[in-house]
């Protein structure tokens, strides 16, 4: 059985949520590089400009998104504010089942977690969400083929979403481990 070190911690074992240094950090990175691009996009185009990054393929935006991703549920900005809530504090009360005994599994967790704040603070402060990321590519006949708008917050949500399936996939289902002196007692009181 290995030990718990600073980064990896037992599974089941308990941590209060403000001494996961790991999610803490990671979460507070993706929350301020966020927030920081999405002031430099606001500040650098106007709602209807945009500016050409990769010509074809990359370019920066300056789009207020009221919905979910892909512009999902238009108009729906506060819902959604009080659903990502509810989502983050679900994450928090039930971390323990998404491998934050592993250093991966707390750094998807502070991903999600600073993703949701990210975003969570748009809602609130704009009752939108500012998407500035837009890849696209120039079809044959002219027209411009796109994949929607995202920003450093929607990143980090997918990314630790795609880690938390990675970690869930090679793990497979968990087995208990039994304590070698816990079984000779049993079978002592058994005798």
């Amino acid at each position: 059985m290995e030990t718990p070190t600073a980064d990896r911690t037992t599974p089941g074992e308990t941590v209060p949520f403000f001494k996961e240094k790991r999610i803490l950090v990671t979460a507070a990175i993706v929350l301020v590089a966020d927030q920081l691009t999405k002031q430099l996009i606001i500040r650098a185009l106007s709602g209807s400009e945009t500016k050409v990054v990769i010509e074809g393929f990359l370019r920066f935006v300056n789009w207020q998104n009221t919905g979910a991703a892909w512009s999902m549920f238009q108009g729906s900005s506060l819902p959604l504010a009080a659903l990502s809530v509810v989502a983050m504090i679900a994450l928090i009360r039930y971390r323990h089942h998404f491998e934050t005994h592993t250093p991966t599994g707390k750094l998807a967790l502070g991903l999600l977690i600073g993703g949701i704040l990210g975003n969570l603070i748009d809602r609130v402060a704009y009752q939108y969400v500012i998407d500035f990321v837009r890849f696209y590519l120039i079809r044959s006949d002219g027209t411009e083929m796109g994949y929607p708008a995202f920003n450093i917050a929607d990143m980090g949500i997918c990314i630790g979403v795609g880690l938390l399936f990675l970690l869930a996939w090679r793990e497979g289902p968990p087995t208990e481990e039994v304590d070698e002196e816990e079984t000779e007692a049993k079978n002592q009181k058994e005798s």
